[in-house]
């Protein structure tokens, strides 16, 4: 995909400042009234990037390669969306949609003739988020989509990142992908052991083993802190599976929340769009819509 500078757009309310920009019309930068930025805002000795959309695939392929009626392709981690210059659609003080369609670069990754969408719209504390798809071509459309977002941890001073937990409803009973130690997709998966029934303490080393990936989760979670005041609700009740994610082996000060509408790779297996489980199928000239919302307490 092409290099160039990338721009911001401003989009706010009486209780938040937000900023999305074109390259990958992702967040950057989520603030409330009192200035506290909540958005991790990327660094090489962890991770550079910040919120991204991903688009058409979640996570790894083997060997960046899949297949499509007998042809094969490649696309790197979490699909091209990211990578990607999107234009503005429309703006208006507290809301943002920005899109792409499939041009001779996408042609190249992925075989179909689309239009993505990404919109932003503030109400109250909340950044509402959707997502549109429209299967511009005359055959089926398969895909993958979710979030990416990275939240600073703490978020307050005198705090620190074991100060903090995940809060789920109470008695979801969700289980853990199977992840190899190459990231892909392994057999089964086990029940994901929570405090209290619903509680996720934080800890640096949760993540050693690179990312947590649960099937059969509620549609929310809270990141808060033990005698704290802010905090973040995400909600997705289209999503399917939610990862949780910093830099393994580090001491990130950050984690991702991230839903998802469907699994990477099956490990040693090259895909078939049509046939791998849980991609979304598109038919001819149908439209997906996806909306996830970000709340800010404050």
């Amino acid at each position: 995909m092409e290099e160039r500078e990338r721009a911001e757009y401003q989009i706010k309310n009486d209780l938040l400042k937000v900023k999305i920009q074109d390259l990958g019309g992702s967040l950057c930068s989520v603030r409330d009234r009192e200035g506290t930025e909540y958005l991790w805002q990327g660094n090489p000795a962890y991770w550079e990037e910040k919120a991204p959309n991903l688009f058409p695939y979640i996570g790894r392929l083997t060997r960046e390669t899949y297949a499509f009626e007998g042809q094969t392709y490649h696309m790197g981690i979490h699909g091209f969306i990211k990578d990607s210059y999107l234009q503005v659609a429309e703006q208006g003080e507290d809301f943002i949609r920005l899109f792409l369609e499939d041009n001779d670069a996408t042609w190249e990754l992925y075989p179909f003739h689309f239009r993505y969408e990404v919109a932003y719209r503030l109400l109250k504390n909340n950044i509402q988020m959707q997502y549109r798809v429209v299967n511009r071509d005359d055959k089926t459309m398969y895909f993958g989509i979710g979030g990416h977002p990275g939240f600073n941890v703490p978020l307050e001073p005198g705090k620190c990142f074991e100060d903090y937990y995940l809060q789920f409803p109470k008695d979801t009973g969700m289980n853990r992908v199977n992840i190899t130690p190459a990231c892909f997709v392994g057999e089964g998966a086990e029940t994901f052991p929570l405090e209290e029934g619903n509680i996720l303490s934080l800890r640096h080393n949760l993540f050693d083993q690179d990312a947590i990936i649960l099937q059969d989760i509620p549609d929310e979670v809270s990141l808060m802190a033990r005698g704290g005041r802010k905090g973040v609700k995400v909600v997705f009740p289209q999503m399917k599976y939610l990862g949780l994610w910093h830099a393994p082996k580090t001491d990130a000060p950050y984690i991702c929340i991230e839903p998802w509408s469907s699994l990477p790779s099956r490990q040693d297996v090259v895909e078939d769009l049509t046939a791998q489980p849980g991609l979304i199928a598109l038919n001819p000239e149908r439209i997906y819509e996806n909306s996830w919302n970000i709340q800010i307490l404050a």
